[in-house]
């Protein structure tokens, strides 16, 4: 039975992030976390012999979420913009996982048509040295600009 190398393991922290709002490439300089997601939504499908329900794929929905140090002020420009035009702006972002060290090369993943959905306006807290925020927001597409490769060598 072969098996990944803990070389090819990816380090969470080789990577880049950045958004393009306004035409403009804004690197996600305090990034912390990032991650996008894809739920497939299911309806039952039911049939007349059987007491089986059965689930049919009917939908994704993609939704994302990041942890960025506070004091970003981007995001806080978009809810300006949305409080004094009523338009919400839509960026997209891009995400590279880039590591190295291992065999397995880069990956490029660009998601579009990024709406944010929950963004923290003001925080203070005394139990932390460094203040980060949890934004969250939702997506229409998604593209892998390029994809990682099979690592160079199993172990068996």
């Amino acid at each position: 039975m072969s098996f990944l190398l803990e070389r090819d393991a990816l380090n969470g922290k080789a990577g880049r992030a950045f958004a393009v709002i306004d035409g403009r490439n804004v690197e996600m300089f305090g990034l912390k976390k990032i991650q996008a997601d894809a739920e497939f939504q299911e309806s039952d499908f039911k049939v007349v012999g059987t007491n089986l329900v059965q689930k049919k794929t009917s939908g994704v929905s993609l939704s994302g979420s990041a942890t960025i140090y506070y004091g970003t002020p981007e995001f806080l420009n978009m809810l300006k913009t949305y409080l004094k035009t009523g338009k919400l702006p839509y960026f997209t972002i891009q995400i590279t996982n880039e590591d190295q060290g291992s065999s397995v090369g880069s990956q490029t993943v660009a998601l579009y048509n990024v709406k944010l959905q929950k963004l923290p306006i003001a925080i203070l807290d005394a139990d932390t040295e460094f203040l980060t925020m949890d934004i969250s927001f939702s997506f229409t597409n998604v593209e892998v600009l390029n994809a990682f490769s099979n690592p160079a060598q199993l172990g068996e």
